[in-house]
């Protein structure tokens, strides 16, 4: 009876392992989906890698202003360009995150080693227009840290308190025009 079980047990590896292989070829086989210049799975996993990265990047206000006092220091407003003209923190340069590409990026900010400093509507409490709170997931603080690093920019700090946009150490600024 054990010999019957063990040739049992064997051959069931056996058709197993037969299984698998089949099964690793047909998947290897099946055409990709999808554009082949989007990558899903790299971003997952850059999002995965950037976390803790940006988490200890995250700055008070006192701290942001500091930096930013720094002439190798940029500010980036990611936001829309109509959301920029209606107000931004002074000094603030605007590359709108839809159009990251290398080439806007390196025209916007001077080398790799620049640091940056980035907000977005979420760092504010004011929740009226430019700055419309946005889901808490969603915020553009997220993917703008996420692919400025992806882009090969590492000395990224984020404005990690909520503030208002009347803060005289915000220093925002305001436009009546809009582009």
């Amino acid at each position: 009876m054990g010999e019957r079980r063990n040739a049992i047990f064997g051959l069931a590896v056996i058709v197993a392992f037969i299984a698998s292989g089949l099964m690793a070829s047909a998947q290897e086989a099946a055409p990709q989906q999808g554009s082949p210049e989007i990558d899903y799975p790299g971003f997952a996993a850059m999002t995965d890698d950037v976390m803790a990265y940006r988490e200890s990047r995250l700055v008070s206000l006192a701290d942001f202003n500091a930096m930013k006092a720094d002439a190798h220091t940029i500010v980036l407003d990611t936001r829309s360009g109509t959301a920029y003209a209606m107000g931004h923190i002074d000094g603030a340069v605007h590359l709108n995150f839809s159009d990251f590409t290398d080439e806007k990026l390196a025209a916007v900010i001077p080398s790799k080693d620049t640091r940056i400093l980035i907000y977005c509507n979420n760092n504010f409490v004011d929740d009226v227009e430019p700055i419309v709170l946005k889901r808490a997931s969603l915020a553009l603080n997220i993917p703008t840290f996420i692919n400025l690093y992806g882009y090969g920019y590492e000395n990224i700090y984020e404005l990690g308190e909520l503030v208002s946009t009347t803060d005289e150490d915000v220093n925002w600024v305001t436009s009546l025009q809009t582009p």
